[in-house]
């Protein structure tokens, strides 16, 4: 398990790329799935533009949270590795934010691992958003939902 924090910019494809070929090249033939998801920062956010987006966090206990998130979905699927690679800092619309990967013998464990993942991080993990706007920055007070 790997549960890393990014104050820059970071590109999710090279570093799935890399942790599978570093952390799993023992593992190769025991995993048949690996699935991933992609958070990038969106330009505009309940009807209005967005230039830019402050993701602030709580040092040592987002990445206990994270690690917790990881630790609760390999309980409850049989899982081989999890990653979990989240931006913090200024990002601006397009940049990736989030990669969620996880690693399983079969598709169904994996799909549904990741999802569980990213939901939970996205409602539990101690992140706080703050959007500039065209004349203004307000605080993001509540995620979307995953499921629509």
């Amino acid at each position: 398990m790997k549960i890393q924090l990014h104050p820059d910019s970071f590109n999710p494809w090279q570093e799935l790329q890399d942790y599978q070929q570093q952390r799993l090249s023992k593992q190769q033939g025991e995993f048949g799935a690996t699935a991933s998801f992609v958070g990038t920062m969106r330009d505009f956010n309940e009807g209005d533009q967005v230039s830019a987006m402050t993701l602030e966090y709580y040092p040592g206990m987002t990445e206990k949270q994270l690690g917790k998130i990881a630790d609760d979905a390999q309980q409850r699927w049989e899982l081989i590795d999890v990653l979990i690679e989240h931006r913090v800092g200024e990002i601006k619309p397009g940049q990736p934010i989030v990669l969620v990967a996880v690693w399983s013998i079969h598709r169904g464990n994996a799909f549904d691992a990741c999802r569980f993942v990213m939901e939970e991080l996205k409602h539990h993990a101690p992140f706080w958003k703050k959007e500039v706007l065209e004349e203004q920055s307000r605080w993001v007070e509540s995620n979307t939902d995953g499921y629509k």
